[in-house]
């Protein structure tokens, strides 16, 4: 008899009779990130709805329960990260939204290129999110792939934010009001981020988990500033 790590319930065969959740549900490793990404680029399934419900409702604890094992009814991460990148990438270019600053030094150059081409950036920075959370949380009992796993739920929860904002900004014509809403969106990601945390790692203190956010974030920005000065070196980049 196996155990049904989603429901509970007790049966025999590949897959349990209640809630139809497969019998092997191993561990996240790599083998699971590649067939996540396959499965993103070749296959929809349901779930949608119901994993972004959850990214608001108990974020933490849905995503700590799923990568233990309890994954019916919820789209894949990685799947359900791409697709919202897809979908806000077509609404920031349909819309032709200007999210560009007037200034011209080096580093507002850079933050005008994220913020323009954010749905790339933020896929592009889950392993690096995936990393400093790594580090920072190290006393807990997860591999780096299910960090990955982890960063990607946190990576869509910003993404939808995002992509409402998107229309706040196309409707309001106002240079002020892009700025203030962009330092407004930055906020709301920084308290996505902890909340999460704070619930996926209840064993620790709220005050505990804050620190840990805090420095989690400081790594991220180190590393991506790290790797965005080695890709300007190596292309040989004019900012």
């Amino acid at each position: 008899m196996t155990k049904c790590k989603n429901c509970g319930h007790r049966f025999e065969g590949n897959y349990c009779n209640h809630c139809g959740q497969a019998a092997k549900t191993g561990r996240i490793n790599l083998m699971f990130l590649w067939e996540d990404i396959h499965h993103g680029i070749l296959h929809y399934d349901k779930g949608i709805t119901y994993s972004i419900k959850q990214l608001f409702l108990k974020p933490g604890y849905a995503i700590r329960d799923y990568i233990r094992g309890k994954r019916v009814g919820h789209f894949r991460p990685i799947s359900l990260v791409i697709v919202l990148a897809t979908i806000y990438a077509l609404i920031y270019h349909l819309t032709d939204v200007n999210l560009i600053t007037s200034d011209n030094n080096a580093s507002i150059k850079i933050y005008n290129y994220v913020i323009e081409h954010y749905y790339w950036f933020i896929i592009a920075t889950i392993p690096l999110f995936g990393l400093s959370t790594f580090i920072a949380f190290r006393d807990h009992n997860y591999n780096f792939p299910e960090y990955i796993i982890f960063e990607s739920f946190k990576a869509s929860q910003r993404l939808i934010i995002h992509t409402l904002f998107l229309s706040v900004i196309f409707f309001a014509h106002n240079s002020d009001f892009t700025r203030f809403s962009i330092n407004i969106l930055f906020v709301i990601d920084i308290s996505l981020i902890t909340w999460t945390n704070i619930q996926f790692f209840s064993r620790l203190t709220v005050f505990n988990s804050i620190l840990k956010s805090i420095l989690s974030y400081i790594i991220w920005l180190l590393l991506v500033f790290i790797v965005a000065v080695g890709i300007v070196l190596v292309l040989n980049i004019d900012i």
